[in-house]
């Protein structure tokens, strides 16, 4: 998750962004944003909705806009002629993970070598995606997206290698798709802070450690 800004018009530090004008998601408002109202003083007063178009954004300088880090920096550039300033939240303090694998607690229970397999399989399938030939899974994303471009591919790709959006922190020692205790605490305690979720939520119950961290993939050498 991204916040994008103008250059140069006074909002080019993450600091700076609580006095724009913000075009966010109904999801996010409830959820991200509670956060960054409570750690950085952002303002509901600021919000305008978001629906997913980056024009209005483009149309006002004064403005910020939530985006993925592998979509909505190419499409303004792409449209609006200017390269924005990105900043990822996981740089400030947004530890959440994302783009999860979720089973039935009954095929964890009963299936657990059916559910190991498909987390395997993802793991390796995500690092031959970045590492290897990858023209078969371009292709496979055009066939189903045909408003998908060559251009848009190359780009997520080159930003979730530079980022580190996939493999890296944990991920390099431990394998892609890696998740600790700590981290999900530590998210937890931020969503509890600002009251999106009640304190004594028992979140543990929610997701497994047993499928992940067991350096599938890392015999493959990273390019």
């Amino acid at each position: 998750m991204i916040f994008i800004s103008h250059p140069g018009v006074g909002l080019d530090r993450f600091e700076d962004l609580p006095k724009a004008t913000a075009f966010i998601a109904s999801d996010m408002l409830v959820s991200v944003y509670q956060w960054l109202k409570q750690a950085y003083g952002f303002r509901e007063e600021k919000v305008k909705p978001y629906g997913f178009n980056p024009a209005p954004f483009i149309a006002d300088p004064q403005s910020i806009e939530q985006g993925f880090l592998t979509s909505e920096p190419y499409q303004v550039e792409r449209v609006g002629g200017f390269r924005p300033n990105v900043f990822l939240l996981a740089d400030y303090g947004y530890d959440s993970y994302s783009t999860t694998i979720e089973a039935r607690a009954e095929t964890i229970a009963n299936q657990p070598d059916l559910v190991q397999r498909f987390v395997d399989a993802s793991i390796i399938g995500w690092r031959n995606y970045l590492y290897a030939d990858n023209s078969a899974a371009n292709a496979a994303i055009k066939r189903d997206n045909p408003e998908m471009t060559d251009g848009q591919l190359a780009f997520s790709l080159a930003m979730l290698k530079e980022r580190g959006i996939v493999d890296s922190g944990d991920a390099r020692k431990q394998g892609i798709g890696v998740m600790t205790d700590a981290r999900i605490k530590s998210f937890f305690d931020k969503m509890a802070k600002a009251a999106v979720v009640p304190p004594d939520l028992p979140y543990r119950n929610g997701y497994t450690l047993q499928f992940i961290g067991k350096r599938v993939g890392l015999e493959q050498n990273s390019k």
